[in-house]
């Protein structure tokens, strides 16, 4: 299924904002179709092993900051070329820089404060999805249970 799922997590800034529905409409609308979905509150400890990939970069304390002060709703998401489509969805991490009409453009307040997270590869897609959603949490398009 590599190439065919990604994870987006909607982060506390727009959830606060009540922008969650209209990010899934946005979502939907671009063909995706949600695998799985939560609603949840990262403590600390998992947001750091969640963004551990950045942990030696200089805003990783302010993301943790961020990502732990409300809560987030996390989502596994299928289409082909999912991670570049909803990369493409998403726009630019700078919402300043963010062309018009995507995600982060409409919804995002700053680079540090961003209404949403996209897998930047298929590992990684593969990775965040694992870390939110265990296999009986995951449904394929006939509501039957999707297998490792």
């Amino acid at each position: 299924m590599s190439g065919n799922i990604t994870f987006t997590m909607i982060k506390p800034g727009a959830v606060k904002n009540e922008h969650i529905g209209h990010i899934l409409i946005m979502i939907n609308n671009a063909g995706f179709r949600i695998v799985a979905m939560k609603y949840v509150k990262l403590r600390t400890a998992q947001a750091e092993v969640f963004y551990s990939i950045h942990k030696d970069k200089p805003f990783y304390r302010d993301l943790i900051k961020f990502i732990v002060s409300g809560p987030v709703v996390a989502a596994i998401l299928e289409k082909e070329n999912a991670v570049k489509d909803l990369r493409k969805l998403i726009g630019t991490t700078d919402p300043t820089k963010a062309e018009e009409g995507t995600i982060r453009k409409l919804f995002a307040k700053s680079i540090e404060h961003n209404a949403v997270h996209g897998s930047d590869s298929d590992e990684n897609a593969i990775r965040e999805c694992n870390f939110f959603f265990s296999y009986n949490e995951r449904f394929s398009k006939d509501g039957s249970c999707m297998s490792a």
